[in-house]
């Protein structure tokens, strides 16, 4: 066969046409400077802000996050062992901001910030992926909020009530109960159908051992996670933390459910932030903090949310802590989260060390929300509380000069002492609504009133026996329509009345 130039010339032509382009542009730059958890990077002008960077080193991927663009170079955080990265490693874009593993599969297992399984229970199988910052949703996709988060904790349902959508600050010095009240308001939450997410951020592992081991027992690992930047990871997870627990909420709340979450703590949040941004050579502000700190916490926060019916209905509840010094709720932190959140229970060392557990401070708590967030039968017996508990804070302080006291006085410190101590509850033992409003009521109306102080919480406790066993109906109208209308009312005045008699 004779090979003609018209031969070849077609033979080339389907060659090439058979030629497939596997051609792909990537940003690829060059690690020039790497410490501390930072990585300074050239060559890779065109990444964005928050950009999720591949360090290629010779064993592994680590990844890193944009946080400075500055001339010439970019400064980057390093999400893993910086140890393993050195100068002339390279770095690829990936074109993806920061985003996490989200999904059913992550309820009840123990994570790090970047969605890894750190539980030993195996990897966790997700195709959804979550972006670790995100835009708040706005006014428009909001509603007020409206329904109440039951915490089990007497003096905060009663109080400062906490509603879903809310965000209500836990605000007190170290070894004051803040962390307890947080796990007693996620144990409360078994069967009333909320996701709960529990960000440590800084915390030693043995005391998130002891609180998983303490959630287990109650069966409420059933319905949360445990995301955990330990005390021993760098500061770059302690960073992301906060942000990849609120990602993770997001997915449930695009679903239109209802998740809790809470952030302990803030303050070494803000700690591990500052190291950061020093290290980034951004200039230091107050307390050596960087300006955009408030900012930091503000984005966070303000994630938190009760969406509409259009939006899908779900909620956001967030319970973030701060740890204060001495008291000093003046300090840069504690204002700021102050002014963010929409109220605060401060927890009192000068109470813990009197025995008034959980420690809270009722003249300095308050929460924003107010009644809106109580259902209608615990409003009926909390409104007079508030005043029986503003009044023995008054005459109590009067009280200790040992002037004579008239009657009337007596009779409403003797009653705020009994107030007191129905306020006083066991960690890890929350009480349900039903014997919250029963022994509430009791006090309001004047049955308490010979009950000794020191035999209240035996009188509590064999009421709410006695309730189940014989106030059937009263819970079940309660449950049912969420008032205390006046029938009602007389039904459960009879039944404490007829307890009272049994005893």
């Amino acid at each position: 066969m004779e090979i003609t130039k018209d031969f070849v010339v077609e033979q080339l032509k389907k060659q090439i046409s058979n030629i497939k382009n596997n051609i792909k542009e990537e940003i690829i730059g060059t690690v020039i400077e790497i410490g501390d958890g930072i990585a300074k990077i050239s060559g890779i002008d065109d990444a964005m802000m928050s950009e999720m960077l591949e360090f290629q080193t010779e064993k592994e991927k680590i990844y890193g996050v944009v946080l400075n663009l500055e001339d010439g170079q970019v400064g980057s955080i390093v999400l893993g062992d910086y140890r393993k990265i050195k100068a002339g490693d390279s770095v690829k874009c990936t074109r993806k901001i920061l985003s996490i593993p989200a999904g059913e599969n992550i309820i009840g297992r123990v994570v790090n910030p970047l969605g890894e399984a750190i539980d030993g229970r195996g990897e966790i199988e997700t195709d959804k992926f979550y972006p670790v910052e995100k835009i708040a949703p706005g006014v428009i996709e909001r509603e007020s909020v409206n329904e109440p988060i039951q915490t089990g904790i007497k003096m905060i349902d009663s109080i400062i009530p906490i509603g879903k959508g809310q965000r209500e600050l836990i605000i007190g010095d170290r070894q004051t109960g803040k962390t307890a009240i947080a796990i007693d308001t996620i144990i409360n939450q078994k069967g009333q159908n909320v996701k709960c997410i529990y960000v440590a951020i800084g915390q030693k592992k043995s005391k998130i051992a002891n609180i998983l081991e303490r959630l287990e027992k109650s069966g409420a690992m059933e319905y949360t996670t445990i995301v955990l930047a330990s005390a021993s990871d760098p500061a770059s997870l302690l960073y992301i933390a906060p942000y990849s627990g609120c990602a993770m909420a997001e997915y449930f709340l695009d679903k239109g459910e209802d998740v809790l979450i809470v952030y302990d703590d803030l303050s070494k949040h803000a700690v591990a932030y500052r190291e950061l941004a020093l290290l980034l050579r951004r200039p230091p502000g107050r307390e050596a903090y960087p300006g955009d700190v408030f900012y930091l916490h503000s984005r966070l926060l303000e994630r938190s949310c009760k969406l509409s019916k259009e939006f899908g209905a779900g909620s956001i509840t967030a319970l973030p802590i701060i740890e204060t010094q001495a008291s000093d709720v003046s300090a840069y932190i504690p204002t700021n989260v102050i002014s963010i959140t929409d109220g605060q229970i401060y927890l009192e060392s000068d109470l813990f060390n009197q025995g008034q557990r959980p420690a809270i401070n009722a003249g300095l708590s308050v929460s924003r929300v107010g009644s809106s967030a109580q259902i209608k039968a615990m409003k009926h017996v909390a409104g007079k509380m508030k005043l029986e508990a503003a009044q023995y804070r008054e005459l109590a302080a009067f009280a200790q000069f040992g002037s004579d006291l008239d009657e009337e006085t007596k009779k409403k410190l003797e009653r705020g002492k009994r107030l007191m101590e129905i306020f006083k509850q066991d960690q890890y033992s929350p009480s349900n609504i039903i014997n919250q409003i029963a022994i509430f009521f009791s006090l309001i109306n004047g049955l308490l009133d010979d009950v000794e102080v020191n035999k209240i919480k035996e009188f509590e406790s064999g009421l709410s026996n006695y309730l189940e066993i014989n106030g059937g109906n009263i819970a079940k109208e309660i449950k049912k329509t969420k008032d205390l209308n006046d029938e009602l009312s007389e039904e459960l005045k009879q039944t404490i009345l007829s307890y009272k008699n049994s005893i």
